[in-house]
This record gives C-alpha cells, sequence and structure tokens, in this order.
C-alpha cells in the first residue's frame, strides 16, 4: 500500500510503499477512504512534538471501510464505514482508565504516533475506541469531525457552557470552523479572534455566525464568559484573560502551545480560571455525534491527493484554508 511517512522531524513526509497490516484480536482492518490533516500532525512534523518511533504514518482523522476483522471484534462488519480518533487505546487499568479519565491514561496509544495512521491507502486500529459515523456526511466531510470536531467539542465543554454565552474563539482553523456553527446553534455570542489583517479568517467567522471577528491582539467589544484558544500561542492566554469576565474560564485546547509568558496575577484574580485540554475520550464523541444529529454542521474542507500531503501541511502552517485539509487516497 501507498503510505506517507515521516522519516525524522523537520524533514517532509515521504511516499513510501508497506504492506497492508494484519489485525490482531480487536482490530479493524480500514481501506482509508479520508484524513483530515490537524495540527497536531504538523507539530509532529515539525518536532515539536518528540517523535515515537521513525517511519511513523501520521493522520488520526480517518475515515475508512472495514475490509478485515480481528477475531475479537463484535461492534462492526466488513463494509461498515467507520472513524478512527486521536486517542487509539488506553491500558484501562490506571487510576485515570479507573476513574472514567481514559483521556490521561499513564500509557496511551495515540493514532498517528503510536501507531501508524491514515496518511495511508489502509489503517489499523483499535476497534473499541473507533466510532460509527453519521450518514449525513460522505468521506471528505466526515474526516474533520474526527478530532477537530471531537477536541473542539471537549473544550465546549470544559468552558461550563451553560444557558447564552458570550464564547470566544482564538484560532479560527478547523476545530474553532466545527464548534462555532454548534455554540450558534444553542443560542451562544461566538467572538472570533484571528491574526491581525487575516479579513479572509474574520469574514469566514462572520459567515458561520459569529457576532463580531478581529484581530487576537485587541479586546472583545464585550466581556467574555469563557474562550476557547485553539491557536498554539501562549501569549494568548493572557489576552483572553483580559478580555474574560470574574468567573469565566480560559481553555487551552491544543497538545502544545508555546510558552505562556508571565502576567500579573490581577489577570487571573477574581475567580477566573485557566485549564487545558488533553486527548478526547468515547464518551465526548458519542455525545458530540449526538448533537450534531440535532444541530448539524457544515465543514469546509479542502481535499488534497495522498501524495500532495506536504503542500496540505504547508497550506496549513500558513492558515491558507478556510476549515480543514482533508488527504484523498
Amino acid at each position: 500500500m501507498r503510505a506517507m511517512m515521516l522519516d525524522a522531524p523537520g524533514q517532509p513526509l515521504k511516499l513510501g510503499h508497506l504492506a497492508v497490516p494484519e489485525p490482531a484480536a480487536h482490530d479493524v482492518l480500514l481501506k482509508v477512504l479520508a484524513c483530515g490533516v490537524c495540527r497536531t500532525d504538523l507539530h509532529i512534523l515539525d518536532g515539536e512534538l518528540p517523535a515515537h518511533k521513525p517511519g511513523m504514518v501520521p493522520g488520526h482523522e480517518v475515515v475508512g471501510r472495514v475490509v478485515a476483522l480481528g477475531s475479537a471484534v463484535t461492534r462492526f462488519r466488513v463494509g461498515d464505514r467507520v472513524g478512527i480518533p486521536w486517542l487509539g487505546g488506553t491500558c484501562g487499568h490506571c487510576a485515570y482508565c479507573a476513574a472514567q479519565h481514559e483521556n490521561l491514561c499513564d500509557t496511551p496509544v495515540f493514532t498517528g504516533y503510536d501507531r501508524n495512521g491514515g496518511f495511508a491507502e489502509y489503517a489499523l486500529a483499535d476497534a473499541r475506541f473507533c466510532f460509527a459515523l453519521p450518514d449525513a456526511y460522505d468521506d471528505v466531510h466526515a474526516a474533520p469531525l474526527l478530532c477537530a470536531g471531537l477536541i473542539g467539542y471537549r473544550a465546549y465543554r470544559l468552558s461550563g457552557v451553560l444557558g447564552q454565552m458570550k464564547l470566544g474563539l482564538y484560532g479560527f482553523g478547523a476545530a474553532a470552523h466545527i464548534i462555532c456553527q454548534v455554540a450558534v446553534s444553542q443560542g451562544q455570542q461566538v467572538y472570533a479572534f484571528v491574526r491581525r489583517g487575516d479579513r479572509q479568517s474574520a469574514e469566514f467567522a462572520r459567515k458561520l455566525g459569529a457576532c463580531w471577528a478581529g484581530p487576537s491582539d485587541a479586546p472583545a467589544p464585550a466581556e467574555l464568559d469563557a474562550a476557547l484558544i485553539f491557536a498554539p500561542v501562549g501569549s494568548l492566554v493572557p489576552a483572553a484573560l483580559r478580555t474574560t469576565r470574574k468567573g469565566g474560564v480560559v481553555v487551552c485546547a491544543g497538545i502544545h502551545m508555546s510558552d505562556i509568558p508571565s502576567f500579573p496575577y490581577g489577570l487571573l484574580w477574581g475567580e477566573r480560571s485557566i485549564r487545558s485540554v488533553a486527548n478526547l475520550t468515547r464518551e465526548d464523541g458519542e455525545l458530540f455525534f449526538s448533537l450534531i444529529a440535532q444541530h448539524p454542521v457544515t465543514t469546509h474542507v479542502a481535499p488534497f491527493a495522498l501524495d500532495r500531503a506536504n503542500d496540505a501541511m504547508a497550506a496549513l502552517r500558513t492558515g491558507a484554508i478556510d476549515g480543514a485539509a482533508v488527504l484523498v487516497p
């Protein structure tokens, strides 16, 4: 099978050929139909997240058709369409797993990081951590839901969403463009913060229902109840605190962020809080897919051929895409 592989951090992905893998007892083997490109893939490519093994195949927003089953799989059948997310497995017995915090497992397995992901023609996954996908979304438009959608939703949940809120979204990429639609459909006022001078992203946010869009270094026209930071820029934390009300929360939604600069305690005082999002749980997935069945979203995608994965990465790095890049083998 063809696959895009990472030989070393800082190097472009290389197109190569690998044997089609054989499923273990709990695995499903998927023929990949589409795979979203996530900023986490970019962090791995750039070495901001340490490589876990050489020759890794990235990609953790995988939509595929089941072509083979492990002996212990009962959830899916050959021919089913399945989604593979970032969290590919957990130990099931550490203190975090036992407390139903599997996203904090001490020995997790991540798709496209610990085991090969979806930048390939076939992918293996533990069936217990896969999702059935709603028929309303075709393959390319379903792919971003599996990380951008899920992580955006977990960040939204952790903001303590209650009633009508003034919600800030910092960095208007794949995750923000999905959760913006969810929030607006639930009656929230969304304020989109984009890079100064990025009129394209500001206009995109307004089209998706944001009541305001402006530079990330500017205050919102109203105090925020909560802010979700999707851009990996540590200086946005004090900026978000400055425009968040007393008792509000700032949620850092990425797996990697540049250092947070020091800031006066007064920005935190007033029972404001800062918290991070780590990975996802299977419960997040079930709740999210139930939610978008009631409040459908439109994922905006830019398809790329598999062998153009490096072009997709470059477009993501420069912010040239409204929505999400998706590889189609």
